[in-house]
Formats: C-alpha cells, structure tokens, sequence
C-alpha cells in the first residue's frame, strides 16, 4: 500500500488492478473527473502519459496544418473540410473508446490531424468570402464564437462528470457541419486563381440564378471572358516556389516566427502565475475562477484588437502588442529579480508578496498581449498570402504556433527544468519581432493576392503616412513600375536622364 500527492489530491493505492479512492477533498474538478471512473494508473511513476497525450494531439495538429494547408491548395477548401469533419467524427468517438493510454494518445493524434483540416478550410473560406473591409470584424466573430465555447466546457465537464461522456457531447456538434457541404460552395477566388473557368462559370451562374440576377446586364462582360478562358487547363502551384520570390517568402518567416513568439511565450506566463508546488492557478486558487479569469484575459484581448487594428492597421497593431509582450517579459525576467535581492533586506519594505503581485500582474498583460500577437500573425498571414498557396502558407504560421503551444507539455514533461532560460529565449524572440514587424507590408482594405507575382507587389509602406506635399521615402508598386523605366519612351528615358543626380531627380 503506498500514498501518492497529485496536486492537492492524495490518492491511496491498495492494489494495482483496482481503482484508486480519493481521501482528501479535491479543488481541481477535472481531477475529480477522471479520478471518479479510473481506469489507468496515470499517477506517481506514470504521471508522464498524460503529458504524451497532451503531446499527442498538438502533435496531431501539427501535422494537420501543414499537410491540410497543401491539399486544400490542391483540391479545395470545401472537400478538405468535408473529408476532415467526417474523419474529425471518426476519431473523436473511437477516442471516448480508449482501453489504454496507448490507444487514447494515438487516436488523439488523428483528431488534432482532422481538426487542424477543419481550422484552416475555414479559416480560408472565411477570408476568401469576405469583402476586404469586413474580413477583420467576421474573423473576431469567428474567435467570440470560440471564447464561447471555452466559457461553457466547465459546465459540461460538471454535467458528464465521465470523460468519455464529455468526449462524446463535444464530437457530436460535429454532425451538424456535414451541412456545410450544401451551405457554403467551393471558394470562387480559389477556382479562378487556379484557372478551374469551367467549375467557377457553374458557381457564377449558380449564384445569378439563386439571386435572380439578369445575365444580359453584365456590363463588364465577366461570362464572355471566362468563355475565352475555358479551354486553359487547371495551373496549381506548390509552396515551394516562394522560395523563389523577394519578398513573399520573408512575409512568411516573419509571421512563423511571431507566431510562435506568441504562443510560445503565452505559456510563460501563465506558469508564473502557478503555484510551483501545487500546480494550480495563484490567482484565486479555485479552478472555476482561474479557469474563467484566464478565459476572460484571452476575450478582453479580442475585444481590443478590434479597435487597435482599426485605428493603427494590422502592421501597427501588431507591433504595438508585441512591444507589450515584450516589456512584460523583460519586466518579470528583471524587475522581479532585482525584488527579490531587495526583499532579503530587512528595511527595504519589499517582500515576497510584493513580488508575487508583481509577477501576476506582468503575467495578466503578458498573456493579453501575447494573445493578440498570435491571433494577428495568423490573421496577417492569410491577407498577405496569394490565393494559390493560401492553405499552405497558413498552414505554416498555423504550425509555428502549435510548435509554441508544445512547449507547455514538453517542460512539463521535464517537471520545468530550464524554465527560466524558456523563458529568457522567448523573451529575445519578442526583441528580434519587434524588428521584424516593421518589415511587414500593410494589407488593411487592401484586395486579396491571386497569384505569387500579387503577392510580391505588397511591399513595405511607411508606418506613419507622410504629409501633404512630403515626398515619400518609399515608393508604391505603380511608382516602382515607372521607376524601373522598362515601361518608358526613349524619349522619356532621356528626359529623365537629363534631370537625374546622383541621388534622384533634380526638384524643378
């Protein structure tokens, strides 16, 4: 007979093949969750496996996102999301019917797989459908819809009470979507940036017919020219080729790597507002206030994004939350230290709970701001990336994220061994974004890139617009057109070579 500690929970265990008891009255429901039907031992010396399996769908997702993202390019938003829900149905139920901890960890992995397929054919059809001066508000509403979610999981887990139950209620919803099939058509951007004219007409008339609009009325004759078009065959391209590009293939990195500055480092904080010992939240020290508080921070920083990114744009948006994300950590990172030496001295009137109130308040912006950096970065990158590769592209920044996220059950895994230099790297991350931000284009009201040569056309603009009459230090893609002289007159070209210095055109 032997005792085990989990947290607040103590646990005694008589016999291997029987259940465990709980003695001690526990603060962390879903402990109580699956410690009301045990069946695996997952504590003491197996406390690992709940980490793999933690592991196991991020994992899942992962991989999910990067081979969804290039099939959806391939074949279309709309087929990789049928195929996903169904498969997503498939997985979530066979999980509820785990015998072992094996089985659990490996079915998890398909699920994130499927549910990473549904995440970004959405996602895409989403920015695809959208005018460009809603695409910003529509996808907010996408992410309070998932707020709402996160708010009523608590209640069904204390409604279930099994957990196989609960990973049945929350797979179902999923029958409903089947509907989308006949809801949302395939993605017309995405047919006629592949040159598919032949399936795009059948959408275009689809629509005239349902909105009872008079074919005779095309004034700008869209139907004549996609006839013209017919015969050309579908042109698909792979994400390999921004390798090529100047400009499109450092947008990318720039926004992986926020992307996972952001997720990454949001773990960082919420572990400094952890108890070390008991692992669970100090703010509250009740796991329904600590989970809504938490939940709360992740809805007040999408509220505030909207009206940043209205006003600042999505460049200025973003570097304004990276800027907070990044003095929040240096600030925890230092200022706490410097605390700590001074709370050892009797009269300098700081103490350990000074530092602890410190901590969690840097923590609260921290996860505030590191929220918004992740959202914006993947929001960002779909706006930037050309239809032909949108799928891939998001699928990259989408698993740059979920390699952030991974590093939560990878240093729980190491029982936060090297916390603090986790820290500390992630912290630097934020340093080099900063920089990096500000050599993003800026896409607000901007049309959506078809192709790789759109795409490279979004060049840098200046953060704050110049003034009336001010020349502009950088030029616009129409000025560099005119720029390059390859679109010029001999005589023009010799005007402007008479007037040329040696650094520009001479003011009249």
């Amino acid at each position: 007979m032997s005792v085990c500690r989990l947290g607040p929970v103590y646990i005694l265990i008589s016999d291997a093949k029987k259940p465990a008891t709980v003695r001690q009255r526990s603060t962390h429901p879903s402990l109580v969750l699956a410690l009301d039907g045990l069946y695996w031992d997952l504590v003491c010396n197996n406390a690992w496996k709940v980490h793999i399996a933690k592991f196991s769908l991020l994992v899942g997702l992962i991989f999910g996102y990067l081979i969804t993202g290039c099939i959806s390019d391939w074949f279309g938003r709309r087929l990789v999301l049928l195929f996903s829900i169904i498969f997503n149905l498939v997985f979530g139920l066979s999980v509820a019917l785990s015998v072992n901890v094996t089985m659990f960890s490996t079915l998890r992995f398909f699920e994130g797989f499927c549910l990473a397929g549904i995440i970004i054919s959405l996602y895409a059809l989403r920015i695809e459908l959208c005018p460009p001066r809603n695409r910003f508000m529509i996808t907010m509403g996408a992410s309070f819809i998932v707020m709402a979610g996160q708010f009523l999981l608590p209640g069904l887990a204390a409604l279930c009470r099994d957990w196989q139950i609960l990973q049945a209620v929350i797979i179902c919803p999923f029958i409903l979507m089947l509907s989308y099939w006949y809801i949302f058509p395939d993605s017309v951007r995405w047919l006629m940036a592949t040159q598919q004219y032949e399936a795009a007409k059948k959408l275009l008339l689809q629509f005239a017919h349902r909105n009872q609009v008079d074919l005779a009325s095309d004034v700008k004759g869209v139907l004549p020219e996609l006839e013209k078009e017919l015969t050309k065959k579908p042109k698909r391209v792979c994400i390999v080729k921004v390798v090529g590009t100047r400009n499109l293939w450092k947008n990318i990195v720039v926004l992986c790597i926020n992307s996972l500055t952001g997720f990454g480092i949001h773990h960082c904080f919420a572990r400094s507002m952890m108890d070390p010992e008991m692992k669970i939240m100090t703010i509250l020290h009740n796991f329904y206030a600590d989970y809504y508080t938490m939940a709360g921070i992740a809805l007040a920083s999408c509220v505030a994004m909207c009206p940043v990114v209205g006003f600042m744009g999505r460049r200025g948006g973003l570097l304004l939350f990276m800027i907070l994300t990044a003095l929040a950590s240096l600030l925890q990172l230092g200022l706490l230290n410097l605390i700590g030496k001074y709370s050892q001295r009797p009269d300098s009137g700081m103490n350990d709970e000074v530092k602890e109130r410190f901590s969690t308040a840097f923590s609260i912006v921290g996860m505030f701001s590191s929220h918004a950096v992740g959202s914006l970065s993947v929001f960002f990158c779909a706006e930037i990336t050309p239809t032909v590769i949108r799928g891939s592209g998001l699928g990259l920044v989408l698993a740059s994220a979920g390699f952030g996220m991974l590093t939560a059950p990878i240093m729980e895994l190491h029982n936060q061994k090297g916390y603090f230099l986790h820290h500390v790297i992630f912290a630097c991350c934020t340093l080099i974004c900063i920089i990096c931000i500000l050599l993003l284009p800026e896409s607000t009201n901007q049309s959506l890139p078809e192709n790789i040569p759109a795409g490279e056309h979004y060049t840098r603009q200046p953060l704050i617009p110049h003034k009336k009459g001010e020349q502009p230090l950088l030029l616009t893609s129409s000025e560099l057109k005119d720029y390059s002289g390859l679109h010029e007159s001999p005589a023009m070209g010799e005007r402007m070579l008479e007037n040329a210095t040696a650094n520009g055109m001479k003011t009249p």
